[in-house]
């Protein structure tokens, strides 16, 4: 993995979009509003920080992340199975060389009346990061092609993990920066976690 070209914006980037998962953790008495909040804040991140994903001079007249309308049924407490073996794979990331991935669990939970699972992976290296991507019907159709990612600590993308139950939000359910920039490398959701129907909640196509 190569050194980023200004690591002091990255490291900034990383913290202010950590914090703004943690106002979602705290704040619990008005889903909708806080979700909404959310949003106008992250648009606002994006047009204006250095790391954003959106091309410097698209950023002026940018109109905003495309999200399906909040659908409280698309929170969900999924309980966690750790993985009685790991397996490690590799993802090539282009420029970026080669991501190690080990599937460390799977997250168990009910939605739309159908019981799915995903599986939950350990991004390895140093200090290393929970990360959890998924794909839906909706992929490739109305959200983007790779799939979207609903947790990444890494990212500080977090809405509550503990020993053995993980909050799934889809509402916050995100793309990768590649999706709005070639310049950016990014994992790709796994083959095994393509959910068998449409997630209509968080990030869409613009």
């Amino acid at each position: 993995m190569t050194s980023p070209s200004d690591p002091f914006a990255l490291a900034h980037w990383r913290r202010t979009v950590a914090a703004l998962y943690a106002q979602v953790r705290e704040r619990t008495e008005d889903r909708r509003a806080q979700c909404e909040s959310f949003r106008r804040a992250k648009d606002d991140l994006f047009r204006s920080h250095p790391q954003s994903p959106i091309a410097e001079h698209l950023r002026a007249d940018w109109p905003g992340v495309r999200w399906f309308p909040y659908d409280p049924a698309g929170r969900v407490d999924a309980a966690i199975e750790p993985a009685s073996s790991r397996e490690t794979f590799d993802i090539a990331l282009a420029s970026d060389g080669i991501l190690h991935c080990t599937r460390v669990g799977l997250a168990h939970f009910t939605m739309a009346g159908s019981e799915a699972s995903l599986a939950m992976y350990w991004l390895e290296g140093y200090g290393g990061g929970l990360w959890l991507p998924f794909a839906d019907a909706t992929t490739g159709v109305t959200t983007y092609g790779g799939g979207r990612y609903l947790y990444d600590t890494i990212k500080g993308a977090d809405l509550g993990v503990r020993a053995t139950s993980i909050v799934l939000d889809f509402n916050y359910a995100y793309n990768p920066s590649c999706a709005y920039d070639e310049r950016w490398s990014c994992p790709l959701s796994p083959a095994e976690n393509r959910l068998g129907f449409a997630v209509e909640a968080g990030e869409r196509l613009g």
